[in-house]
Order: structure tokens, then sequence, then C-alpha cells
């Protein structure tokens, strides 16, 4: 797969979290009530952290001549707390 394919297939994998996101959303989960679909948007929202975290890596490797492949998923805990 080229080095954008890979690219591309992030994007795709992040459309469908935000689909499903969406759907989660529509269904309350983004409320106060406890569940499982609450639980999953959780999962949902830190796995597109990661993804866009990913993509951003791939990204700057590129731009700086570097090999985008070389890019790792980050653990939650890292990409969770960019922003603290």
């Amino acid at each position: 797969m080229s080095d954008h394919g890979e690219d591309q297939s992030v994007l795709n994998h992040i459309q469908k979290l935000v689909t499903e996101e969406h759907r989660l959303y529509a269904l309350g989960a983004g409320g106060a009530s406890p569940g499982t679909d609450r639980e999953q948007l959780a999962k949902i929202q830190v796995e597109l952290d990661q993804c866009w975290d990913l993509l951003r890596q791939r990204r700057g490797l590129r731009d700086a001549g570097q090999d985008p492949s070389k890019a790792q998923v980050r653990p939650p805990g890292v990409v969770e707390n960019y922003a603290q």
C-alpha cells in the first residue's frame, strides 16, 4: 500500500468511529446516564484521539523527510494528556 494510502486507511477508520460516535450521541449516550453506550462512547473518543495522533505523527515524519511508517499508535494515557 502506498504511503498516502495508509493515511487514507486511518482517515477511513476515523470516519467510521465518528459515525458510531454520532449514533451513540443520538441515542443519548452523551447525557448523564451511565451504561454500556456511554462506556462505548468514551472508548470511541479515546480511539479517535489515538487515530488523529497517529495521522499527525505520520504527516510530521513525512514533512521531515522521514519514513511515516515508523509512526506508532500511542497509549491512551499519552494522547489523553496532551491538553493538560
